[in-house]
């Protein structure tokens, strides 16, 4: 019983240790989320969790409370992630569209529990950032189908703000249509050109009629309102369920693998540690060059040298000079650390006009 009573005493002052560190850590966790705010990062990143929990499990020396061990992490990383939102709760996201497009599933995806800004364009939602009046914008960036999307790349050339986050969004486009409506019925289809366009194979399939549309759920709000079973919208399930429309169809477009990438642009850019060094790390940079052979080829031997792996390449005119371009570089990496820093400073000396537009 002695024995007994000195254990509980121990477990007693290892609580109090305890509590004394959990109010330390969520203190830190108060400055975390003060710069997630500060910078538009979303709460939850899941990578770093990951490497953070078997980093730690690896330190643990008695290994067969390895899983409890685990559990216990993740329980007090929900509990950080669940604190960051209630004292952020109040972010202001902006973002183009209505409640239900793909831009509002991103946007609910990266700031949960956010107040979302309904913008009518990619140029007006990163104003409300730039102005102040929202903390951060989720604009789309790239489509695995139709590619890249130019106007906002012309937003990160031309503008001030920083891409700090992105994530992938799975388009999965549904045919909806209001109740009493069936695919035999439906005569007008109605959706966003690049919706209309993915799945044009199921459109003709059927001899249905194209209409098209500013926005996907724009489309299922002005299907909701005409109350017509012959007319159907080309929008996402949650886009259903928001409008009370049914979905006739789910997957009807022609690629599977149809995804598009969001990006989240805040005023202040996110700088990595200098010695971090992982799979998650990634820039943008955007730049012209001097209008003379071999430029360009120097420019990305810089890049190469320095070890950095390029992931894309592309080019765009520049409005208002004629056959003058900027490029649009990602690479992986760490451009905090020396090397990178270096190799800034090198495309600086060869580079007309050169500009980190973010790191995520």
């Amino acid at each position: 019983m002695e024995d007994l009573k000195k254990t509980r005493e121990e477990i007693e002052k290892i609580d109090k240790d305890m509590r004394e560190l959990f109010e330390k850590r969520m203190t830190a966790v108060e400055k975390v989320a003060d710069y997630k705010k500060e910078h538009g990062l979303p709460i939850k990143d899941e990578e770093r969790e990951e490497y953070l929990i078997r980093k730690n499990s690896e330190l643990l020396e008695k290994k067969e409370i390895g899983d409890y061990y685990v559990l216990f992490q993740k329980k007090l990383m929900e509990l950080s992630c669940d604190y960051q939102k209630k004292r952020n709760y109040g972010m202001k996201i902006a973002y183009c569209g209505v409640e239900g497009a793909f831009a509002w599933i991103a946007a609910t995806k990266m700031f949960p529990g956010a107040e979302l800004v309904s913008c009518d364009s990619f140029e007006e939602a990163y104003a409300k950032v730039e102005n102040g009046e929202a903390d951060s914008a989720v604009l789309p960036i790239e489509n695995s189908y139709a590619g890249e999307v130019v106007n906002v790349m012309d937003l990160m050339f031309s503008g001030n703000l920083y891409v700090n986050s992105v994530i992938d969004i799975d388009i999965v486009h549904n045919l909806i249509a209001v109740e009493g409506a069936s695919i035999e019925n439906i005569r007008k289809v109605v959706s966003h050109p690049q919706a209309l366009s993915q799945c044009d194979a199921f459109i003709k399939s059927h001899g249905y009629e194209p209409v098209a549309y500013n926005n996907t759920a724009m489309a299922a709000e002005y299907v909701k309102k005409l109350n017509d079973p012959t007319v159907a919208a080309i929008a996402s399930a949650e886009t259903a369920e928001i409008h009370g429309l049914n979905v006739l169809a789910s997957g009807i477009n022609a690629s599977r693998s149809n995804t598009t990438r969001f990006a989240a642009f805040s005023r202040g850019r996110n700088i990595p540690g200098r010695n971090t060094q992982n799979r998650a790390d990634h820039f943008i940079l955007v730049f012209t060059v001097k209008n003379e052979a071999g430029a360009l080829a120097q420019t990305l031997n810089i890049i190469g040298a320095h070890n950095f792996n390029m992931k894309s390449l592309r080019s765009r005119p520049m409005k208002g000079l004629m056959w003058n371009y900027y490029f649009y570089i990602e690479a992986d990496g760490n451009i905090n650390t020396r090397d990178g820093q270096d190799m800034l400073t090198e495309l600086g000396a060869l580079c007309a006009n050169l500009k980190l537009v973010g790191t995520y």
